[in-house]
C-alpha cells in the first residue's frame, strides 16, 4: 500500500502521495482510500459514527433544500483528523438534481464571476464544448485569484437557499452562529484536479469551511498543517459534504483525481454534462 511506502519525516509526504493518485500511465491502487459507503472499514481507519447535535434534528424543515430528514443522516468523524466532518449523501435524488440546476443556471451568472471572459449565456448554452470550459464562479465575496484575499468592494448578496443550506449543516455539528459569506463553485471535468493548498484567505478560521460535492466521484486527499504530513485519501460520492473545523481548518488538501461513476445519474436538461463532471459548492465565512 502506498502509505507504507511514506512517512512523516518525508518533507515532500503530500506530494508524493497525490502524484501517485493522479498518474495516469498506471492506475493508482485504490484498496486504501477510505470508503465511507463501506462501513467494515471504519474500526481499521478510526472511524466513528457522529450524531447531531442535541436539539437539532427533526423538527427542522429541510425537505425544500432536497435534504432527507435530519434524523436519517449519517455523520462521520475520524480520529486522525480532529474537526474533520464526512456527511454521506444526505440528499435527494431531487435534491441532487435542484443544486446542479442551480449552479448551471443561477450561480454560474452575473453580477457573479466565472472563469471564461467571452460573452456566453450559459444558461441556455446547448454547447458542451463550452460549457466544459467552465472551472468556477465566486458568491457573496468574491476571491481574488490574485491577492488571495476579498475585498468589501468586491461583493454581491449570497444565495438565500445556499445561504440556509449551509447554515443546517454547520449547526449540525456544533457550529450555532455560522454565517455564510463566500463560496466557490468549482466546475471539475473528469480530467481534472486541484493541487495541495490551505485555504486562509478568511478572516475567520474558526468557522468552518463547508465543502458539498455533486457528480463524479473524487479522490479527496487531506493532510496536516505542514507537507510533511502523509495524507488521508478518500472517495468523495455524489452529495458528500465535508466539513473542515478546528485543527484542521487549516490542513493542507488537494483532489488529485476524478473518477466516473457509473451508477451516477440524473434526469433533466443537465444530465449530460453532469456524466462527465463533478460540483463542488465550498462555502466559508469570512469575518469574524
Amino acid at each position: 500500500m502506498l502509505q507504507e511506502g511514506i512517512t512523516n519525516c518525508d518533507s515532500d509526504a503530500f506530494r508524493r502521495v497525490f502524484k501517485y493518485y493522479k498518474k495516469k500511465c498506471q492506475a493508482p491502487d485504490l484498496a486504501g482510500v477510505i470508503n465511507f459507503q463501506d462501513e467494515s472499514t471504519f474500526g481499521q481507519n478510526g472511524i466513528r459514527v457522529y450524531s447531531p447535535c442535541s436539539g437539532y434534528g427533526s423538527s427542522v424543515t429541510v425537505d425544500d433544500l432536497g435534504l432527507k430528514p435530519l434524523d436519517d443522516w449519517n455523520i462521520f468523524i475520524v480520529n486522525k483528523h480532529p474537526g474533520l466532518f464526512f456527511i454521506s449523501n444526505p440528499f435527494t435524488k431531487s435534491g441532487i438534481e435542484y443544486w446542479i440546476q442551480q449552479s448551471f443556471e443561477n450561480y454560474c451568472l452575473p453580477p457573479n464571476p466565472i472563469n471564461i471572459q467571452e460573452n456566453v449565456d450559459i444558461r441556455n448554452c446547448s454547447d458542451d464544448t463550452i460549457l466544459q470550459k467552465l472551472r468556477w464562479a465566486t458568491l457573496g465575496y468574491h476571491h481574488n485569484w490574485d491577492t488571495k484575499e476579498y475585498d468589501e468592494n468586491y461583493r454581491d448578496k449570497f444565495p438565500c437557499d445556499l445561504s440556509r443550506l449551509s447554515t443546517i449543516i454547520a449547526k449540525c455539528v456544533g457550529f450555532q452562529t455560522f454565517t455564510a459569506e463566500a463560496a466557490i463553485v468549482n466546475y471539475y471535468s473528469l480530467d481534472s484536479s486541484i493541487g495541495g493548498h490551505t485555504d486562509h484567505s478568511e478572516k475567520n478560521h474558526d468557522a468552518p469551511l463547508i465543502s458539498v460535492s455533486f457528480g463524479q466521484t473524487a479522490i479527496f486527499l487531506l493532510g496536516g498543517i505542514e507537507k510533511n504530513v502523509v495524507p488521508t485519501p478518500m472517495f468523495i460520492h455524489s452529495g458528500d459534504i465535508v466539513i473542515m473545523s478546528g485543527p484542521t481548518r487549516l490542513c493542507y488538501h488537494a483532489v488529485p483525481k476524478i473518477i466516473p461513476n457509473a451508477e451516477f445519474a440524473v434526469d433533466g436538461r443537465w444530465s449530460t454534462i453532469m456524466s462527465k463532471m463533478r460540483l463542488n459548492l465550498n462555502v466559508r465565512q469570512v469575518n469574524l
